[in-house]
């Protein structure tokens, strides 16, 4: 038996505390086996446990699992009684070993610093001695490999955000150290997907998972995940506190550039919680040497992460959770109450919380079997607010008696997105459908300010800034409590909310930030249950900055549902119904659904020139978008000739200047440019861009939009110079507007790319489509015709010419 050989014994739930000693064991030069770390699938674990005492010595973690008899720990320990041979214990947790172990001296380790435990562990292994001088420690094995090894067990990282821990957590032993062995493996994919069905526990799990393994880690974040255009400003703040991205960093490029540092380090855990939809999140998902943990309900992850099914409680497990808040049971008893609620642990809490405020088990049982709804309703079980109901019910109870109008404004944020809602921003612009009570509380600023006050004071909601946000499970409490009179008039007043928030076109990017803000609770409005033209504007203004950022997706729903409902409602000649249909058109073409755009566009042109005559400036948009359809399908001179009438039109109606003039000149222009009129589509350009940059400012979208259309029509005249530097001052723009991985900034890089190349710069042509490339094989996919086009034009750039005196 080797003296400077350690065998760790441990029980499975202490897996963070055996790591964190094997390493402080090897640091300290000592040889160590961990069954872990040492042992393979499929090995006998006697012969293997058997072979490890007679090579060196039994160190043991004390714990109050490492005692329970059903443990593999037990036949360790007492084959060592058996035997007579030395066991060394160390106390990780507050316990009291079985009188046979009592003459022992075990050192604490747990309630030290992690240089205080690391001393203790030291004395344990050395046994007592008292140097005369300080010694000088060599550099451990840590320090000579440039590694470094797990805190101490319990101890958090600098960057973290996760959930309190649930005391009376119990159980999932079994699932923890799969889910630590599935990342830890050295697998390609360290990303693990929880998902199992409500209340099985599948975010406590991810919770006790941070908590227990917080020492391996030196940042860990936290990100709701339930609507996937919420996680990037959440992606973004983490950008922020590890100095990934500086302060004002547009929210896009701090999540890009945290992705990109994410996948350079290690020792880093991100928690998805709630994420339903594998697509969406797949963007978000950084890979390198971290970890990833999702919660979700949906089981289709295999594509992006490891699925593990997280199941009911073992019978075992279940009765420990009726027992973890010091309910005394009998067996029988804890076995009825966890079989009639099916071994989940939600239920289970509530019902241990039941139990120790004085209900008797068979009390319990009676009530369940008479009402389980009701019952469920009940308590208050630790680490789950799902079970705030009735405290939920009764704080809403008092806060309409003290404030009747913050009644009405947390019932309307119930049925809204649970994210901050900018409740002083809607003072005095509230509609006429809004109820009484609103009005009252949102009347004025100050008025709005009370309302938030006494939200806050009540407990409510979350304040910052102006802003309230109901947690996500609040939300659900009280709109399971409404009546069906109490639903309607809060839809009414959620509706009215949203619509008085309304920043302003969400074309401007000064209103940019304010949508930011609002989008999420604009997205939460049922389409089809909208009831004003208003709330039916203001969707259809928040599904057109979906499709600005291109998720035309999402958008596309939402506007076929609007659509739909305009259509059943209001009929198709409705004002609502046409610019419904003008917006969902883009949305068809926008998911390259042309010719369905196409028959819409058609459609609704030819009924505003019925209802309108052809010289509305709704009549003119719908020309102008017919026309855009129409190029799309290859009908070149039929949108040309529509095209040219509409800005004739245009110039005599609204003016030279007005914006919608200048769109239609500047989409005029492209299409002169692609049937061979490039000197005429130059001139129209540049004459349009010029007005755009007085009229719209040079940041503004559709100045843009201009400038990277002329830029690639001044090479074809000969002027490649003014091609590249219109270029650069476009990408550069659209960088720093829209971002950098925006479709359109990255269409812009590609563009100047080729101008550069034509002028000669080869290499800074090849560098920047590289670049573009990969960010578009990222962003869009390999699949993606913009990602097919670089790539084919990069091929036939050739590779680059070897260096003078190079070979």
């Amino acid at each position: 038996m080797s003296d400077r050989r350690w065998f760790i014994s441990h029980a499975g739930v202490d897996r963070a505390w055996a790591e964190w000693v094997g390493w402080q064991l090897l640091d300290a030069g000592l040889e160590i086996e961990l069954d872990y770390w040492d042992w393979g699938a499929g090995d006998n674990f006697v012969l293997k446990m058997n072979a490890a005492l007679e090579r060196g010595r039994f160190l043991a973690l004390f714990s109050p699992a490492y005692f329970e008899p059903e443990r593999f720990t037990t036949p360790e320990w007492t084959a060592m009684v058996a035997r007579r041979e030395k066991i060394t214990p160390v106390r990780i947790a507050q316990t009291t070993a079985p009188a046979i172990l009592s003459s022992l001296l075990a050192l604490d380790l747990f309630g030290l610093d992690d240089h205080a435990a690391c001393e203790a562990l030291l004395r344990a292994v050395n046994g007592p001695a008292r140097p005369a001088t300080a010694p000088s420690r060599p550099p451990g094995m840590l320090s000579r490999i440039g590694a470094s090894g797990p805190r101490l067990p319990g101890s958090l990282p600098r960057v973290w955000n996760a959930p309190a821990q649930n005391a009376a957590f119990t159980g999932r032993d079994g699932i923890v150290v799969q889910l630590r062995e599935a990342l830890t493996s050295g697998q390609r994919v360290a990303v693990q997907a929880l998902h199992g069905r409500g209340g099985v526990g599948k975010t406590q799990l991810a919770i006790e998972y941070t908590h227990r393994f917080a020492g391996e880690y030196e940042l860990v974040w936290w990100v709701a995940s339930e609507d996937p255009t919420l996680i990037p400003d959440q992606l973004a703040a983490l950008a922020l506190h590890t100095g990934a991205a500086p302060t004002g960093t547009p929210s896009a490029d701090a999540v890009s550039g945290l992705l990109a540092e994410l996948r350079t380090r290690s020792r880093w855990l991100l928690v998805f919680d709630n994420a339903e939809d594998p697509g969406a999140l797949a963007p978000f998902l950084p890979g390198g040497p971290g970890h990833v943990l999702i919660t979700s309900r949906n089981p289709h992850w295999h594509t992006h992460a490891v699925p593990l099914d997280i199941d009911t409680l073992s019978r075992t497990e279940s009765v420990a959770l009726l027992r973890a808040q010091g309910a005394v049971l009998t067996d029988t008893d804890a076995d009825d109450i966890a079989a009639t609620l099916d071994d989940l642990p939600l239920p289970l809490a509530q019902a241990a919380a039941l139990l120790t405020r004085g209900l008797s088990a068979a009390d319990l049982k009676e009530e369940l079997a008479a009402n389980l709804v009701q019952v469920m309703a009940q308590a208050h079980p630790p680490g789950y607010p799902t079970a705030l109901a009735a405290q939920v019910r009764l704080t809403r109870t008092r806060l309409e008696a003290h404030h009747p109008g913050a009644g009405a404004v947390v019932d309307a944020l119930a049925l809204l997105a649970p994210e901050p809602f900018p409740l002083t921003a809607c003072a005095g612009r509230l509609p006429d459908q809004a109820s009484n009570f609103l009005k009252e509380a949102v009347g004025s600023r100050l008025g709005a300010v009370g309302a938030v006050e006494a939200v806050a004071r009540h407990g409510l909601a979350r304040v910052q800034g102006g802003t309230l946000q109901l947690h996500r499970l609040t939300q659900e409490m009280l709109k399971g409590q409404m009546t069906d009179q109490e639903h309607d008039r809060a839809r009414a007043d959620a509706e009215a909310l949203v619509t008085a928030a309304y920043p302003g076109d969400s074309s401007e990017p000064r209103f940019w930030p304010a949508w930011q803000v609002l989008l999420p609770h604009a997205l939460a409005l049922d389409p089809a249950r909208l009831t004003t033209s208003r709330g039916r504007f203001v969707l259809g203004r928040a599904c057109w900055y979906l499709m600005d950022r291109a998720q035309a997706g999402p958008a596309r729903e939402r506007l076929q549902r609007l659509y739909d409902s305009c259509l059943q409602q209001l009929g198709a000649d409705h004002e609502d119904a046409l610019r419904a249909a003008n917006r969902l058109a883009r949305a068809y073409a926008d998911t390259q659904d042309h010719e369905r755009a196409r028959a819409l566009d058609d459609d609704t042109l030819a009924r505003r020139r019925r209802l309108y005559g052809d010289d509305h400036p709704d009549t003119l948009v719908s020309a102008r978008n017919l026309a855009v359809r129409l190029w799309a399908l290859g009908r070149h001179e039929e949108a040309l000739a529509l095209d040219e009438k509409t800005l004739e039109t245009r110039r005599r109606v609204s003016g030279l200047e007005h914006p919608e003039t200048l769109l239609t000149a500047a989409g005029l222009a492209v299409e002169l440019a692609d049937v061979g009129r490039v000197e005429e589509a130059v001139v129209l350009g540049e004459e349009t861009l010029e007005v755009q940059r007085r009229v719209l400012g040079s940041d503004h979208p559709d100045t843009l939009l201009t400038a990277y259309n002329i830029a690639n029509r001044l090479a074809e005249v000969g002027r490649v110079g003014d091609a590249v530097v219109l270029g650069e001052e476009t990408l550069e723009a659209r960088r720093r507007v829209l971002g950098l991985e925006h479709p359109e900034t990255l269409r812009t890089a590609h563009n100047l790319a080729v101008d550069l190349a034509d002028a000669g710069r080869v290499r800074e042509a090849r560098v920047l489509g590289e670049e573009t490339l990969e960010m578009q094989r990222r962003v869009l996919g390999e699949g993606h015709a913009d990602t097919l086009r670089i790539a084919g034009w990069l091929e036939s750039l050739g590779e680059e010419p070897a260096s003078p005196g190079a070979g």
